[in-house]
């Protein structure tokens, strides 16, 4: 009975106790906005200072809270200033926020974590979420283009297809080149699985202080992707939309029929032949547009509706989306379902733990990937459709096998589809052990499974376009990837030293599965797996069902980083990585691991005392970095040697009888070992900020030297291999150069504000040493006739410059080409320099003809809002690049011409010096020369959007919070001087040497649509 009492007093006694303590305590409410703008701020961290307790903005940028009188609250989110604000006496507070993109209190996310912008010794560019999701571009990468210096990105243009990122030059030949993508802590090589309305804030880590966190995967940098999650709130539903249409722009005007078949005659009276295939050319007219003809105006729709809102102590977020675009091929055609939910349960105020998870199910019908050269090159002189319905047949006008198709019937028989679906996320725990301590874990995952199937039905088009034979190809690959991450962080303010310290242990394993079947004389299947999709009782089956599993490689790593702060003015940053990967696993394992390391340090020069009177900076800092990371997503088991067997020369008979036997043979040269790729790079950096924080300056200047660079160099044939080069760890590159980055944001009145921002990129790239020293080593023949090659990698000059003969001029007469160097020319030639003077024209008188790496990265981002109206004009170009424009000489019989060509063609002595005749596609006239390098500068109006927000009060009654319209447009204006499609040249197969060459490029589009917000 005692204890009973005991107890129930002590219960008393506590509730007296916290009674009386909330009884002190007031309710607090208040509101998060845009110190500039005015715009509500959602998701907005408003917490206590001193303890753990504290909330977030709903979707109003609303907040309550028990504090007690004369509390303070910190107050924090990504891309603003932190502010602490005084409470007093007050029951309501209204909290504007800084948004300067200059400030050095803004916050900033970088790895494994987020810093005051004050805090950070590295190069971090931080692009708000809400910035992307403007641009309405189907990938999220492709929003990114002109907003960050020092950032190359090409766009495909082909529906569901990725861009082509390069942070601060190419510094790999054989390995990706690709940045490592992380979202919410999770490792990937593309994001094609998200949603651009998805993302709250993607940071750019483009030095090795801030990179090297991440090792062994970063040395062409680090994009690090925070996804939406939910905030404290009534449940908030967003919607947004938009419809439009792309519309192909600078399409290269062909020779209409008349001209093309007036060219033709002219080349075969240049190559002697007769008779001629046009007895009458003016009778053909105009002829087939074969553009107009397969291309056309392509719908794009897109989709996105949310939930979001929470409590206390649970917040969710979920999102679904769908995308609808039609490539401009008319029978092109992409759909993507996405999700996203993202949880987060506070379990006690100690203990959190949460989930994110991302779904991805797309489905396209494909074109064939030669369609573009099939337009460029197809005869105006052939109907699309006979009178009778047959199309018409390129064989019935003798054009021979260069063009022997028609584009129509390409399209119409083929039938190629694919499938992808896609499952990301992670689940995470986090336990706060005492006031400064915290333990993270985390494991995430994706999980995908591809499908491409084709099928060729028995169909007769044309002489060249028919089978005979139904056959039909299956290909799938799984990838099984997983992450596990633990991270303790010890964040600890001791007067003037700020200290935060992070110790993490990852795991990662990472595995792909192929199979493809084939099988002739089959029907069409249109889903299923490969073995059921060939039935056992097709006739005259070759099936083959090769199931492979591709390298499965697994990681471990330990990696720690110490950020040190005195009087927020002198900083230190230092953090190392251990990795170690299966990949490069040797006998003993003695290269299977290394170490990555990094320091960085900064001062705040505006923070010290002999500062404090000038009224010139209101921000000036400096810094600088030095670290080490790597790149092992290079080939690997390059030191395995193969042994192989062939019947047909490693056949002894022996015995008697005589008994045959199969012998085998090592055919491979093999490094003794390979190892991953390794960057390392130094970073000087000046942040300044003037005029009350309106304008704002950073510049970088970093240098990058890339060793052990992975490639392949040549080897003589008498050593006896199969193959005629052997990989390794063969070259050392360098990127050098600068980045700026010039911000202007003001707010004249209350119903106008405006920013302007202009960033600027400077890289310089070059092959320090390479084992094969002057000699080069040719790659790039993309395109390029009789093999040629047209690009090369040399030390001390560029990766993959461009390569060849210099034009001279064109010769006129025979006479010129009896005087010449060049005796075997006709009239009509292109005159080539004799570089080296010894009177012949051979590979010793090549020269660089230009450099595929752009030298120069701009863009110029600008918003104005007044009243309700809002207008962003986003431009981006390139400078100081070269394309080799191999469409011209791409050649293999009676190709059309450009309409260029054909204005400015030698047809005779006097009509040009500077273009060929239409023998362009000869052996002589088609090598690899100057007349086909042309500048690639452009520039862009990337994104126009004009948008209109109706007054909240006036909506109110429709339970309507906030109702936005906009129209957009995408690349609407372009201007450049190249006389191709696009200036935008990535590679065609992903390979280096194969950059900037032109052989068939998605032509350039834009795209127009109009779109609505809406939020409820």
């Amino acid at each position: 009975m005692k204890r009973i009492f005991t107890i129930s007093g002590l219960v008393l006694l506590c509730s007296f106790f916290f009674t009386y303590a909330y009884a002190q305590n007031t309710t607090l409410k208040g509101k998060v906005t845009d110190a500039t703008t005015g715009e509500s701020l959602i998701g907005v961290s408003v917490i206590i200072k001193g303890t753990t307790t504290g909330t977030q903005t709903d979707a109003s940028g609303a907040f309550t809270l028990s504090v007690s009188p004369n509390a303070t609250l910190v107050v924090t989110y990504i891309g603003y200033a932190e502010q602490q604000v005084n409470v007093g006496t007050a029951s309501t507070i209204s909290i504007k926020m800084l948004a300067a993109a200059s400030q050095l209190q803004q916050v900033i996310v970088i790895g494994y974590g987020t810093q005051r912008k004050v805090d950070n010794t590295g190069s971090v560019a931080t692009v708000k979420g809400a910035d992307i999701a403007k641009q309405s571009s189907e990938n999220a990468l492709a929003s990114l283009q002109g907003k960050v210096a020092g950032v190359s990105i090409v766009n495909s243009g082909s529906p569901g297809a990725s861009p082509q990122v390069t942070i601060r030059g190419l510094g790999s030949i054989e390995g990706a080149t690709n940045p490592l993508y992380v979202v919410d802590g999770v490792w990937y090589d593309d994001i094609s699985f998200l949603n651009t309305a998805d993302i709250e804030s993607v940071s750019v880590l483009k030095d090795a202080s801030s990179t090297a966190i991440y090792g062994v995967r970063a040395a062409n940098g680090v994009i690090v992707i925070t996804t939406k999650r939910g905030a404290k709130g009534k449940p908030v539903i967003n919607y947004n939309g938009y419809v439009g249409w792309q519309k192909a722009t600078n399409l290269v005007p062909m020779a209409d029929a008349t001209q093309y078949a007036t060219a033709i005659n002219e080349l075969y009276t240049y190559n002697n032949l007769s008779p001629l295939i046009f007895s009458d050319p003016a009778s053909y007219g105009k002829g087939t547009n074969w553009y107009n003809q397969i291309l056309r105006n392509a719908l794009v729709t897109n989709h996105e509706v949310s939930l979001n809102g929470g409590t206390d102590k649970y917040k969710y977020n979920y999102s679904f989306g769908y995308l609808d675009q039609d490539g401009l091929v008319k029978t092109n055609n992409y759909q993507r379902f996405t999700f996203h939910m993202s949880n987060d349960l506070k379990i006690t105020d100690a203990v959190t733990i949460g989930f994110t998870a991302t779904g991805l199910s797309s489905k396209s019908r494909d074109i064939d990937g030669g369609i573009f050269h099939e337009l460029y090159g197809a005869a105006p002189t052939l109907p699309v459709f006979y009178n009778t319905g047959a199309y018409g047949d390129p064989n019935d006008y003798h054009t021979g096998d260069g063009n022997n198709y028609n584009p129509e019937a390409s399209i119409d028989f083929f039938n190629q589809h694919s499938k992808n679906e896609r499952f990301t996320g992670n689940v995470y725990g986090e336990w706060k052990i005492i006031k400064d301590l915290k333990f993270r874990t985390s494991f995430g995952g994706d999980v995908g499974q591809a499908e491409l199937r084709a099928y060729t039905p028995v169909y007769y088009a044309t002489q060249a376009q028919q089978s005979t034979s139904s056959s039909m190809t299956v290909d799938h690959t799984q990838t099984r990837n997983w992450i596990w991450e633990n991270t303790l962080t010890y964040d600890k303010q001791i007067k003037d030293h700020k200290i935060t310290a992070l110790l993490g242990y990852s795991a990662q394993d990472y595995t792909t599965f192929y199979a493809s079947g084939f099988a002739k004389n089959v029907p069409y299947v249109a889903s299923g797996s490969i073995r059921n999709s060939f039935p056992d009782t097709a006739q005259n089956v070759l099936q083959t069902v090769t199931p492979d599993r591709q390298p499965h490689t697994r990681s471990l790593s330990e990696f720690g980083r110490i950020n040190y702060s005195y009087k927020d003015t002198y900083l230190l940053n230092a953090s190392a990585r251990y990795d170690g990967s299966s990949a490069f696993y040797y006998g003993n394992g003695d290269h299977a691991f290394g170490w990555f390391p990094s320091v960085g340090a900064g001062w705040v020069v505006s923070n010290e005392p002999f500062m404090k009177n000038q009224h010139i900076f209101d921000n000036l800092k400096l810094r600088g970095s030095w670290g080490q990371v790597g790149n092992a997503n290079v080939p690997i088991n390059l030191s395995n040697i193969a042994v192989t067997s062939d019947p047909s020369y490693l056949t002894a008979v022996f015995g008697n009888p005589q008994v045959s036997y199969l012998g085998k043979v090592i055919n491979t040269v093999a490094p003794p070992i390979t190892v991953w790729e390794k960057a390392e790079s130094t970073d000087f950096g000046l942040e300044a900020a003037f005029l009350q924080n309106k304008l704002s300056f950073e510049a970088d200047y970093y240098n990058r030297i890339t060793q052990n660079a992975i490639f392949a160099i040549p080897i003589p044939a008498s050593v006896g291999a199969a193959g005629s080069n052997i990989e390794g760890n063969q070259a050392k590159i360098r990127n050098r150069g600068e980045e700026f980055l010039l911000s202007w944001k003001d707010k004249p009145s209350g119903d106008f504000s405006y920013s302007v921002s202009a960033n600027f990129g400077i890289n310089n790239n070059i092959v320090l040493n390479v084992q094969t020293g002057q000699n080069p080593i040719y790659t790039g023949g993309n395109g390029i006739a009789n093999g040629a090659l047209a690009t090369r990698i040399v030390e001390g000059q560029p990766i993959g410059e461009f390569y060849g003969y210099k034009v001279t001029g064109v010769f006129q007469t025979a006479a010129q080409v009896a005087a010449s160097k060049q005796p075997t020319a006709l009239p009509g030639d292109f005159i080539y320099q004799d570089t080296n003077g010894d009177g012949s024209i051979d590979s010793r008188d090549k020269v660089v003809l230009g450099n595929p790496n752009p030298k120069y990265n701009y863009g110029i981002n600008t918003s104005f809002t007044y009243k309700n109206f809002d207008l962003e004009l986003d431009m981006q170009g390139v400078a100081g690049v070269d394309i080799y424009n191999a469409n011209i000489a791409y050649r293999y019989g009676n190709e059309n011409f450009t309409q260029d060509f054909f204005d400015h063609r030698w047809h005779g002595p006097g009509t040009s010096n500077t273009y060929p005749s239409v023998n362009v596609g000869s052996n002589a006239n088609a090598a690899p020369n100057s007349f086909y390098v042309e500048s690639g500068a452009y520039f862009r109006l990337r994104n126009a959007q004009l948008g209109y927000t109706f007054d909240a009060k006036s909506l109110a009654r429709y339970g309507i919070k906030k109702l936005r319209v906009f129209a957009n447009a995408q690349n609407a204006l372009n201007i450049f001087g190249y006389k191709g499609f696009n200036p935008e040249v990535g590679s065609a197969d992903g390979s280096v040497g194969n950059r900037g060459i032109d052989a068939n490029v998605y032509p350039l589009y834009a795209t127009y649509n109009f779109g609505v917000n809406v939020t409820f």
